[in-house]
């Protein structure tokens, strides 16, 4: 069994961030309900969000809580179009910032960075739905390349 790392002096064996919001339970609800995550009980009135691919996410009752103006947490998805429509249909709106390039459901598209569209949860934080258009193109690139060496005949 593999030891975990740890940096050398410090012993830290494991790293997660938090977010604060003034109401748990509805914190408890938005990301269990609307947005699907398994939401635990972490102790001490905390919840503990488990993510896709494994990392957690801390969120603790702060009752003077003030949000931050900036996204917090972003979630990335295969089809940007598909998860807006779906978090428009639980109830979800999205956020407008005056100079983005949105469309009429929210998403901004830049030809430079993800395709991206801005919500917040009922503590007023912000997060956002991403699709990195960039990286979705260089996979389709690889996988006909694949398709390519398989047809020569050359090992793929």
């Amino acid at each position: 069994m593999t030891e975990p790392q740890t940096t050398p002096g410090l012993g830290i064996v494991a790293a997660f961030s938090g977010f604060a919001v003034p109401d748990i339970d509805a914190a408890r609800a938005f990301y269990a309900d609307t947005l699907g995550l398994t939401v635990r009980d972490g102790g001490m009135g905390l919840l503990r969000l488990e993510l896709p691919g494994g990392a957690e996410v801390m969120v603790y009752p702060k009752p003077d809580h003030v949000p931050a103006v900036f996204t917090i947490l972003n979630f990335a998805v295969s089809d940007i179009d598909a998860a807006v429509d779906a978090l428009l249909a639980r109830g979800v709106s999205f956020e407008r910032y005056p100079g983005s390039p949105q469309d009429d459901k929210g998403i901004a598209h830049d030809p430079r960075g993800p395709q991206i569209a801005w919500f917040t949860d009922p503590a007023g934080n912000i997060l956002s739905v991403l699709q990195n258009v960039l990286q979705d193109d260089l996979r389709q690139d690889d996988l006909r390349q694949d398709d390519l060496r398989q047809d020569d005949g050359a090992p793929a």
